[in-house]
């Protein structure tokens, strides 16, 4: 299947160099191009592609406005490309509903591959600035004010293993560490990551990081051991 993308970016030679190498794969069709974010909604709407990949900074409506009408309105899914690695936009991005957040001086292999796995109904971040995001900016202290804080009853919902995986997915880890960190298959972690979405409403593992902090699951700065004792996740580490 063809994954259908749309570009937008204000610089017009970023813009087409992107949408250069995207549509040099077989398996990948850039349907639209735009200069400013209104005209990325637009063409979002009109031609329901896939993936759009949006500027942050850009004319009429910034990307992460037009981020955030994407997601709300349509099934697209949205990467944001960014010169910049600051933390406070990250946050906001992810926050409008973003699967994903690229550096502009990303390596064509990365950027297609970040377009398919966000396709595929993945997240991603780039290396560089996962880390901050989750180990510091999450962080109470540093959480900007407009930013709701979640009720920890919200997780009540969660069985204590679910729970146990929704604080190893706020880490950061992928489904083969929580899978050894927890002594199950992957597969099992996998049925895990998909009940806590389902359950807590989430479309993907960027907001299963953001709702375990907003919760209070995970406090930066603060042991995994130590918040499995408070968070309540005493599972048995051989129990599936």
């Amino acid at each position: 299947m063809t994954i259908r993308v749309v570009v937008a970016d204000d610089q017009e030679l970023v813009r087409s160099g992107f949408a250069m190498i995207l549509d040099a794969q077989e398996d990948i069709e850039v349907v639209a191009e735009a200069g400013d974010g209104a005209a990325a909604v637009a063409a979002v709407r009109e031609l329901a592609p896939d993936v759009a990949l949006l500027d942050i900074r850009m004319p009429l409506l910034d990307g992460i406005g037009a981020c955030r009408t994407i997601t709300a309105q349509t099934a697209c899914r949205t990467v944001m490309l960014t010169t910049f690695d600051s933390d406070a936009y990250v946050y906001e991005a992810l926050h409008a509903g973003a699967s994903g957040f690229l550096l502009k001086d990303v390596r064509r292999d990365d950027l297609v591959h970040a377009v398919r796995v966000v396709a595929a109904g993945d997240s991603l971040l780039a290396p560089s600035v996962a880390r901050r995001l989750i180990e510091e900016y999450t962080a109470a202290t540093a959480r900007p004010a407009a930013a709701a804080v979640l009720p920890a009853q919200r997780l009540e919902v969660l069985t204590a293993r679910e729970r146990e995986t929704l604080l190893h997915l706020g880490r950061g880890l992928s489904n083969a560490e929580i899978a050894a960190a927890l002594v199950v298959s992957e597969h099992t972690v996998k049925s895990h990551v998909g009940n806590v979405l389902a359950k807590l409403g989430l479309r993907d593992r960027i907001q299963a990081v953001i709702c375990a902090y907003e919760t209070g699951l995970i406090t930066a700065g603060v042991a995994v051991e130590e918040q499995q004792a408070v968070g309540g996740a005493e599972v048995s580490p051989s129990g599936e």
